[in-house]
């Protein structure tokens, strides 16, 4: 996967050439901004959401979302109101397995704790959750909406095989694993919003593959903090290119051209979810709003010439909630 060979699927993404453009924003639009919840910090924001009548446990599944998953919390804002309670609880049951693998200093540990949930699902789909908030809002929209056992079992299956500190060995494992976590997630959604449809499923097979590449990217400063590595090897030793060199934050030419692969491969899942557009139901559209946050991190690290250490890539977009109402209203994905 050598970035020669991607340049068609992107174009060439260096500084000072078009990529994919921003629309003008509509300036009407600003008016509506005050209507998505402030960024974690404030309060206000699930009080306004949640109204009076929330209870305990929807209240700790916002609370959770919008303190570990805030891209996710906001998206779910977007939802319809009737699927809005079930996709927090969706968002924060993978929020409680993603989590475990950074939580706990043994495998074994992690191991029971992914036990745990698989005891937990198969609880709930026996009507007997266990008295935890999660559990309990997972069970009542695994109810509410019917909701496919096999892929609930498929996050945490993928999750517990990923406790291994160990990086992707190439490419198709680490779209396998966004495969089986971030798209099995899309599939559920589709489910909260009553879509069965085959072009849906792909594009959210494809925008979950995006997530993960993008994930991994992301998450790559804050492991090597940790002196762990999960780019996959393949590119890495096809630029020559070494685990030492992300520990050591190394700018060179090679460790950008390994970053470029990897967020080409994302743009190019991103560009094949879209080529169902037409196809794919307007009412499953809101499904897809994370496209938005993976669309602006690929903008910044081009930006940057894919120095993925760039201080600017770790700051928070505040006009994120902006831009997922514009996309929202627009009904795009």
């Amino acid at each position: 996967m050598a970035a020669s060979t991607l340049v068609s699927a992107w174009g060439p993404l260096r500084p000072g050439v078009p990529g994919l453009c921003r629309c003008r924003q509509p300036r009407g639009l600003w008016a509506h901004a005050w209507r998505l919840p402030e960024p974690a910090g404030s309060g206000r924001s699930v009080a306004a959401v949640s109204g009076p009548g929330i209870s305990g446990t929807d209240r700790y599944c916002l609370e959770l979302l919008r303190k570990r998953d805030y891209e996710g919390y906001l998206c779910s804002l977007l939802l319809p109101a009737e699927s809005r309670s079930s996709a927090f609880a969706l968002r924060a049951f993978n929020v409680e397995l993603a989590q475990v693998k950074d939580s706990v200093s043994e495998k074994t540990i992690g191991l029971m704790r992914m036990q745990f949930w698989k005891n937990t699902v198969d609880d709930i789909y026996c009507d007997s959750p266990p008295h935890q908030p999660v559990a309990i809002e997972l069970w009542k929209a695994v109810k509410r909406h019917n909701l496919t056992k096999r892929w609930l079992m498929k996050i945490i299956d993928e999750r517990e095989k990923n406790l291994d500190d160990k990086a992707y060995r190439n490419v198709q494992e680490l779209e396998n694993y966004a495969e089986n976590t971030q798209s099995s997630l899309l599939y559920l959604t589709l489910e909260i919003l009553g879509i069965k449809d085959l072009h849906a499923d792909h594009a959210a097979s494809h925008i979950g593959k995006a997530q993960g590449i993008v994930t991994c990217l992301r998450a790559t400063p804050y492991h090597g903090s940790r002196r762990r590595v999960f780019l996959p090897m393949d590119i890495c030793m096809l630029h020559g290119v070494s685990q030492e060199d992300f520990l050591r934050k190394s700018q060179d030419k090679n460790v950008r051209d390994v970053v470029y692969d990897m967020a080409s491969q994302a743009h190019l899942h991103l560009k094949h979810a879209r080529s169902f557009h037409k196809s794919v139901p307007v009412k499953a559209f809101p499904a897809f709003l994370q496209t938005v946050a993976l669309e602006d991190y690929l903008k910044k690290i081009q930006q940057v010439d894919f120095d993925i250490f760039h201080p600017s890539l770790q700051q928070k977009n505040t006009l994120l909630p902006l831009s997922l109402y514009i996309q929202s209203w627009r009904k795009r994905y």
